[in-house]
């Protein structure tokens, strides 16, 4: 099932995204993690593509898994920013012959200290949607910011370029995390008056502990509201209360979202079936 088929019916979905693992033996436990999560019936699952190598192997297996194995429609991401134009078209064609045609395309982290682009590289996601569709009849998700990508010098630069990649064929976006649905009215307000009008998926990321938020800010910059940052103070020496707040904190900008029109979700999971189930049935009777 094409994704851009779901999001347009009107319905509430929420999806969850996973990463596969970092090394082979750890397989069988992704695999695991699918299930259960399976179970919950999410309108869709993403599955992650790391840089290079690593976990990057086995997006195709996981995609596989969660689509031909427990008939949840697949999303496998795309990352190129370390990949040269060959290995891409090598991916898209494992893709294609599992029949997944769902793809999120990125162009991902630069490497350090690496030359970029190289002749056989993309420079830009554009390029990766346009080129992805011209290989095949994929539906293809982008990434978009609603606090502005770290490496735009202004939001309305980073609109731009986003209009570019709707413009070379992105059928749908999905959000990187915020914290503050504001921010997210906000954005869909800016993108809308430069006639950007495909499914704008939200992404809710839910923190369960205090390193992670932590992180999180280290390398998102991803503003924190100070009702937000007041929960991280008050539990995050309580790991099981700090998980049911960060739980709590995320059904409520769920409910706020659907409550206000935007009826499709994407939980960041982390391969934390037990987090999805808890959000999943705090949402039992919205879904």
């Amino acid at each position: 099932m094409r994704i851009i088929d779901v999001l347009k019916d009107e319905q509430v979905h929420i999806s969850c995204e996973l990463f596969p693992p970092k090394q082979g033996h750890q397989l069988e436990n992704v695999k695991q993690v699918v299930q259960e999560i399976a179970i919950l019936k999410p309108s869709y699952m993403s599955v992650t593509y790391g840089a290079t190598g690593g976990t990057s192997d086995y997006t195709v297996d996981i995609a596989n898994e969660i689509q031909n194995k427990n008939e949840i429609p697949a999303l496998a991401h795309l990352t190129c920013a370390s990949s040269t134009r060959e290995k891409v078209h090598e991916v898209v064609e494992q893709l294609k012959a599992k029949k997944i045609e769902n793809i999120l395309t990125l162009r991902g982290d630069i490497p350090e200290n690496a030359d970029f682009p190289l002749p056989n590289q993309y420079k830009h996601a554009s390029e990766l949607i346009a080129d992805v569709k011209s290989l095949g009849d994929f539906c293809i998700g982008g990434a978009c910011y609603p606090e502005g990508h770290p490496e735009a010098a202004t939001m309305q630069e980073d609109i731009e370029h986003l209009k570019e990649k709707v413009d070379a064929g992105c059928d749908f976006l999905t959000t990187q995390m915020f914290f503050d649905n504001g921010i997210y009215y906000n954005f869909m307000y800016k993108i809308l008056k430069k006639n950007i009008n495909v499914p704008v998926v939200a992404g809710i990321m839910p923190v369960t502990n205090a390193t992670q938020i932590r992180r999180i800010i280290s390398l998102s910059g991803n503003n924190v509201p100070p009702r937000f940052k007041a929960i991280v103070d008050r539990f995050s020496d309580n790991p099981a209360a700090m998980k049911q707040a960060g739980i709590a904190y995320a059904t409520e900008q769920i409910i706020d979202l659907i409550a206000n029109g935007v009826n499709n979700i994407h939980i960041y999971t982390m391969n934390k079936p037990d987090v999805a189930g808890a959000i999943f049935k705090n949402l039992s009777e919205i879904r």
